[in-house]
């Protein structure tokens, strides 16, 4: 798909580094296997622990490089989150806005035209898009398919805005929430969200490297919902980030303010894997957080002991429970340190 690039800082202060020793086993559903085992039985591309800013371990799966950009599937809807938590803070935006309050012309006289931007951030919105399809030739007959491959997003909508409940009464995980987000951020901004995202976000958490957002087509819009490609050690900024309070550790600027940082760590809905959720991030075990995409991409947060760890893969669709599980190891690690 065509892209937009994302531009890093100009002198982006570089990690800090040491060694830390992971455990020789862990466990994986009840049963204790070696970590290198846990790494590829999983597909692993990339595994990061960051502990208080520093990276304390660090590995790479054979070709892939701590340069290699990586997708990361649904981790962009949390990044989408925090632009839209910036608009908020400077009054552009309210969370009780409707959706056709920035975009009249897809009103349609019926309850989409009552979707507001809470029912969005909390997978409220009743939107008939679900994220469900088949496998093979017949999945990509299904709207959230034709979402990822369509090159006109504005002519998708315009032709999927069915409802299938009132909004805010039927919490679901929709991808179709998180690109409407999309839709807001760029018609407010007046610029591509890439461009603001940059400025906004990618700069001040101190990135390495570029990263590039896939769009419908050249000029075109982001897929919010997914398709951001960066480096492992950027991603780890972005988790970090949100450790920190919302305060860049390399350079001191407050990228999420407060207000938002409280939506962040309190979950709205209940959703998959009885998983909280809320304004776009996951809420797997109380007051711990992660940034989850398809595939197998995890970002996975702990305030109590300041840790992030990033997980990159290329899990294959039907991979079981693995996404149940992988989230408890990431768990343990996390809560042990050394």
């Amino acid at each position: 798909m065509p892209y937009n690039i994302i531009e890093p800082a100009d002198s982006p202060q570089p990690w800090s580094t040491a060694n830390e020793k992971m455990p020789q086993t862990v466990n994986w559903d009840g049963t204790q296997i070696s970590f290198n085992t846990f790494l590829t039985q999983t597909h692993t591309n990339a595994f990061l622990v960051v502990r208080n800013g520093i990276i304390k371990y660090e590995w790479y799966k054979k070709s892939i490089t701590p340069e290699t950009k990586l997708p990361s599937y649904s981790v962009a809807k949390t990044l989408t989150s925090i632009m839209i938590g910036q608009l908020i803070s400077q009054g552009l935006i309210k969370e009780s806005d409707t959706f056709i309050k920035y975009f009249p012309e897809y009103t349609t006289g019926g309850r989409f035209d009552k979707v507001t931007i809470k029912n969005l951030l909390d997978m409220s919105a009743g939107i008939a898009v679900s994220d469900n399809y088949p496998n093979g030739p017949a999945g990509w007959g299904v709207a959230i398919a034709q979402m990822y491959a369509t090159t006109d997003l504005g002519y998708f909508l315009d032709h999927n805005r069915r409802m299938d409940s009132v909004p805010g009464t039927k919490p679901e995980y929709r991808s179709v929430d998180s690109q409407l987000l999309g839709f807001i951020i760029q018609r407010v901004t007046g610029i591509s969200v890439s461009k603001y995202f940059s400025e906004h976000v990618w700069k001040p958490i101190q990135a390495e490297k570029s990263a590039f957002w896939n769009v419908d087509h050249k000029g075109g819009l982001e897929k919010t919902f997914c398709c951001f490609n960066a480096t492992a050690r950027d991603y780890a900024r972005v988790g970090t980030l949100i450790a920190d309070n919302g305060i860049a550790k390399m350079s001191g600027e407050t990228v999420i303010d407060k207000k938002w940082m409280t939506h962040l760590f309190q979950p709205a809905v209940t959703l998959d894997h009885n998983w909280g959720y809320g304004a776009q991030i996951w809420h797997p075990f109380g007051d711990k957080m992660m940034m989850l995409g398809l595939h197998g991409q995890f970002i996975y947060i702990d305030p109590a002991t300041n840790s992030v760890i990033v997980k990159l893969s290329d899990e294959p669709t039907e991979s079981g429970n693995h996404e149940v599980i992988t989230a408890n190891v990431l768990r343990d690690i996390a809560a042990t340190t050394n």
